[in-house]
């Protein structure tokens, strides 16, 4: 993240996790759609800042310390280091990662309640109701009923819970809300997730929230009232605003709020899109601009819990099918619609990886480079100012490109891989296919050479627009040739056509022999 006025601002953030255990591939899969639209955003030339964090001040995460025998905080410093080290592994571009355990988080946290108090939206009374711990929230005598006794989410018993505490008075900003949402078509996204809050507002009405803890050794004190400790939720939200400074750098917040988009499952939309714009109004802030609720990653059409046992990590998965970060990023972006809900198995990964990965685009680019080295000495002689033809029939290539974008802007990452891949990518290899320059550098070798040239043309445009999915796959094909504009500049508007370069082109990858390592070896 840089701080440079001449750029507009992006400001997004993710859901923090609960760090009772390592994330699973499904919690993964939130951070690689976020990390798509950050590393995008950089390209088209926004000042990015990319929060992510871990919500530590639980009852399950200070239980989780005791039954391992650890002090809390300790715990959660080393599961912070755990969470780190998987996002940096799967090439998440977070500019910051907040703790809520964190002393500044807390300052900042206590600020806010307090100023939510003076502003007379928090009133003291008492609670009964049924409660998931594994949620950390009341559940209704609705969810009690329709669900058995236990919880939607986890399956698990609810208990009934009374106790005294304070209550955010939630239920006198539904109509403010309802108005937002009318004004505001984009607040909530995808539409199927504003319409499921819109329903539920309108047929059940918002009620006052508890915010309190009694007598709850962790956490983080109320100002006002110190017996009692901020509820998790109420604290954890404010990650959005105290990791760019509220309460205590009042320049950087006002720089980055509100927030461009915040992604989260869509099982939590309802504190993001009713609890956190009400939160902020009640301390004089906006709203943010909008909230994307993602779908989940199901294994055998069950959602993967820790509860349910049904967890796989990333890392595991990478090592155990011998695939690069690469391609795991593009199987979850490509087989998994990020406004919906995707399966993951190890045979599809597979079939996904060999047809698409391996066969389409790794073997393009290893005929590309091999052709051109063998036969060529890697060099295109003559080239210079000369345009380049499109192989693909009938495309308009700045529409194309348009379209794409609007996919990676919409967050339907996986509708923008297919068309990457077979409106483009395909066609570009059934070109190669039906010249054969193999065979056509034995009777016209200026006419292989133009074939192989056009070609490469197709693997520079592809390596743009994969930019932002497979970051280190698509810069090897990008600087395997000495195409003039550096990588880090890259735009999708140097996609949009096919341009002349100044000087002849040439392979500038180190090859072993006449042959470059393949980038997606296929695997049984």
């Amino acid at each position: 993240m840089t701080d440079n006025p001449q750029k507009p601002k992006w400001f997004q953030t993710t859901a923090i996790d609960y760090p009772n255990s390592r994330p699973h591939i499904g919690t993964a899969f939130e951070k690689l759609g976020a990390d798509v639209q950050a590393r995008y955003r950089r390209m088209e030339g926004f000042d990015v800042f990319f929060l992510m964090g871990t919500d530590e001040n639980t009852v399950k995460v200070s239980k989780r310390a005791a039954e391992l025998g650890q002090d809390t905080q300790a715990y959660c410093d080393e599961l912070a280091k755990q969470f780190r080290e998987v996002w940096d592994a799967l090439d998440i571009s977070y500019d910051t990662f907040i703790q809520t355990s964190g002393e500044r988080h807390k300052q900042c946290c206590r600020k806010f309640i307090q100023k939510v108090y003076d502003n007379g939206h928090i009133e003291k009374g008492k609670y009964e109701g049924w409660y998931c711990e594994g949620c950390e929230e009341f559940k209704s005598d609705k969810d009690h009923k329709e669900n058995n006794g236990n919880c939607p989410n986890h399956k698990t018993p609810l208990a009934r819970r009374a106790e005294p505490c304070y209550f955010f008075k939630l239920s006198t900003f539904q109509d403010r809300l309802l108005k937002h949402y009318e004004e505001n078509p984009d607040f909530i996204q995808p539409e199927s997730r504003k319409n499921e809050i819109v329903s539920l507002i309108k047929t059940e009405g918002l009620r006052d929230i508890p915010i309190s803890r009694l007598n709850q050794a962790w956490g983080i004190r109320i100002p006002f009232d110190p017996e009692f400790a901020i509820y998790v939720w109420f604290d954890a939200l404010l990650t959005y605003i105290t990791g760019i400074g509220y309460g205590d750098d009042e320049t950087t917040f006002r720089g980055h709020w509100p927030c461009d988009t915040h992604f989260i499952g869509k099982d939590i939309t309802r504190f993001h899109c009713a609890l956190w714009p009400a939160m902020l109004w009640a301390a004089g802030e906006v709203a943010p601009k909008k909230v994307f609720a993602h779908g989940f990653v199901n294994i055998d059409k069950e959602k993967i819990s820790k509860t349910l046992g049904n967890v796989k990590e990333p890392l595991p998965v990478i090592a155990q099918l011998g695939v690069s970060v690469d391609a795991y990023r593009y199987y979850f972006l490509r087989e998994c619609p990020f406004p919906g809900d995707g399966e993951y198995s190890d045979e599809r990964f597979k079939e996904v990886y060999n047809s698409e990965l391996a066969n389409n685009l790794g073997n393009l680019f290893s005929r590309e480079m091999t052709l051109t080295w063998k036969n060529f000495n890697g060099r295109f002689d003559g080239t210079a100012n000369q345009t380049p033809e499109s192989v693909v029939p009938g495309l308009n290539l700045a529409l194309f490109v348009d379209e794409v974008r609007g996919h990676v802007e919409a967050c339907r990452y996986n509708v923008a891989l297919q068309k990457i891949v077979q409106d483009f990518l395909t066609p570009t290899n059934q070109y190669l296919e039906s010249n054969a320059p193999w065979k056509l550098v034995k009777t016209d070798k200026d006419a292989a050479k133009r074939v192989l040239f056009n070609a490469v043309q197709s693997l520079r445009v592809a390596s743009i627009l994969l930019k932002p999915f497979i970051p280190k796959s698509a810069e090897t094909i990008y600087t395997s040739f000495n195409v003039p504009t550096p990588w880090a500049d890259v735009r999708y508007a140097d996609a949009a056509e096919l341009k002349a370069q100044p000087d002849d082109l040439r392979v500038t990858a180190t090859l072993v022999g006449d042959k470059v390592a393949p980038l997606f070896p296929r695997i049984g």
